[in-house]
């Protein structure tokens, strides 16, 4: 059985994962880039996708220098693998495509229903928000892009902080710059691994977004979207 969720009013300043929670890849993209290279795909296949695949893909760091970025392209072969294309050559171009199209303007800019709702309700109930993201660098420009930015009271994109998740430190740049102490913190991520292990070695308590249910066993608190999350810690009334 999953932990509780922190008890309302105990959380002054949460932590905010970007992918997974704020935002998701714009499969239309991904879509229209492996129908470029002749390899049939629809969006909602590979969506319906993703979960499995990032599930897959949470495992403990293994030694070596593994980075966000190899997850975040062996993540999508498994999208792939999950849809039922197979890897090909087309595939592989495609999905060279998608990178380049990424580094430049960041495929994740697909906003879930009732993200921008969450945020302002969460705000609206006295918490101070940031981001803390394994990035590429062009996280703020994204936020802003899509409205959310001012939301947060700051943006940590792990390219430009020089360390990222499960690494404590980023937690710890993300409390210092709220002004907060580690004890009155949640942070809220999609994979445990990365999200869970880091916020506890920073002393955060972790929250586990897990929309399509694939962590029944999980030793931590549970929400199968941020909408959940902000109804628990700010319930109607306005600011504590």
């Amino acid at each position: 059985m999953s932990a509780p969720l922190p008890v309302p009013g105990t959380v002054r300043a949460l932590l905010l994962d970007a992918g997974g929670v704020l935002v998701r890849p714009n499969f239309a993209r991904v879509v229209a880039a492996l129908r470029a290279r002749g390899v049939p795909a629809e969006a909602g296949v590979l969506a319906a996708a993703e979960h499995r695949a990032k599930r897959d893909l949470d495992r403990p760091a293994s030694p070596g220098p593994t980075t966000d970025e190899e997850r975040a392209w062996r993540y999508f072969d498994l999208v792939l693998d999950h849809s039922g294309i197979a890897r090909s050559v087309a595939t592989d171009a495609a999905l060279a495509d998608v990178r380049a199209w990424h580094a430049r303007n960041n495929l994740w800019e697909d906003v879930p229903a009732g993200v921008a709702e969450s945020l302002a309700r969460l705000r609206a109930g006295g918490l101070r928000l940031a981001v803390v993201s394994n990035a590429n660098g062009t996280l703020g420009a994204l936020l802003d892009r899509l409205g959310l930015a001012p939301a947060f009271d700051a943006i940590l994109d792990s390219v430009v902080e020089g360390v990222e998740k499960p690494d404590p430190r980023i937690f710890r740049l993300a409390l210092e710059r709220l002004g907060a102490e580690a004890g009155e913190a949640a942070h809220v991520g999609d994979l445990y691994h990365v999200d869970v292990v880091g916020a506890r070695a920073a002393g955060v308590r972790p929250v586990l977004l897990d929309e399509a249910g694939l962590y029944p066993g999980a030793d931590c608190p549970r929400v199968r979207s941020l909408a959940e999350l902000a109804e628990h810690l700010a319930p109607a009334g306005g600011a504590r």
